[in-house]
């Protein structure tokens, strides 16, 4: 008897409850310190940008002066049109940054869906070491591969033009495949199998069930590679050479004077060359943002 009142837990008297406006509250209490936390790291993040933006309406002599001042006396708009026009051709820059950024995403998308889909819905002797040996390429940093890569494109010619950085995209990209994997495991095999019952190829199948369901990570995967080359800059300057096939990253990269450099007007140039990535952003932030949840959360 002893031994059973001892093993028994100690009861312990239930706390008062809360009542409802106590725990509303709470709750509020909790949402406003989440807003306060999101507007501080927001505000941190949004600092060199507003920095930018407020160097680029700077007059030259706002630019030197010391101490920096955040806003300028007066707004000089004129450093948009003095950066483009001015002694380098940004408007070629941009032809050619978006040539390469599409013919990019194309590679990327083609190169990519195929074997993510054979990964996910295929069975193959030994594809999970597949896989995984594609999972350990990504453990390479990218710069050990530079020379190597550049010796062979030298050898074939491909030195100063676009054939460099935009061919090795067409040979997949380990980081897309895996993300696109991960998503078409969680559609229902039940759509393809009745897919397979009705005739359909694995290209049709791919092509009218898959792709459909998979276009927020499709979306994602665009987005990055968009991102990606439009902000390349180490490979751009091993491979490119003359003036009229560089990018708008080089073109930034040429402002810096030898004895002057004119911020005022690189910071304009900069943000003209930001404005589609946040334009694109913006208007697919919904499908980019489904997209990379979903590509993190699934898989088996």
């Amino acid at each position: 008897m002893l031994l059973e009142t001892a093993a028994r837990p100690a009861r312990t008297k239930p706390g008062p409850s809360l009542t409802s406006d106590q725990a509303e509250r709470i709750r509020r209490i909790r949402r406003s310190g989440a807003y306060i936390l999101l507007i501080i790291s927001s505000a941190v993040f949004l600092l060199p940008f507003l920095w930018m933006l407020t160097t680029s309406l700077k007059s030259d002599a706002d630019n030197l002066a010391f101490p920096p001042q955040w806003f300028p006396d007066s707004f000089h708009f004129e450093n948009y049109v003095k950066g483009w026009s001015g002694s380098l051709p940004f408007t070629r820059f941009l032809l050619n940054t978006i040539l390469i950024t599409a013919l990019s995403m194309i590679g990327n998308l083609i190169s990519c869906i195929l074997p993510a889909y054979a990964f996910a819905r295929m069975r193959a002797r030994a594809a999970g070491i597949m896989f995984t040996a594609l999972l350990a390429t990504m453990m390479i940093p990218r710069e050990i591969t530079l020379v190597p890569k550049f010796i062979m494109f030298s050898k074939l010619g491909w030195v100063d033009t676009y054939l460099p950085l935009i061919v090795p995209e067409f040979f997949g990209v380990a980081l897309y495949i895996f993300l696109l994997r991960q998503f078409f495991t969680t559609i229902p095999q039940e759509l393809i199998d009745a897919a397979r019952i009705d005739g359909a190829s694995e290209l049709r199948i791919l092509w009218t069930v898959m792709l459909p369901l998979a276009k927020p990570a499709i979306a994602a995967i665009c987005l990055f590679s968009f991102v990606g080359n439009w902000n390349q800059y180490l490979e751009n300057t091993i491979y490119l050479r003359s003036v009229e096939k560089l990018t708008l990253a080089q073109g930034l990269g040429m402002f810096n004077g030898q004895f002057v450099t004119q911020y005022n007007q690189m910071m304009a140039v900069a943000i003209m060359s930001m404005l589609p990535i946040l334009v694109i952003f913006f208007l697919a932030q919904k499908t980019f943002i489904r997209g990379v949840t979903l590509t993190g959360i699934a898989g088996r």
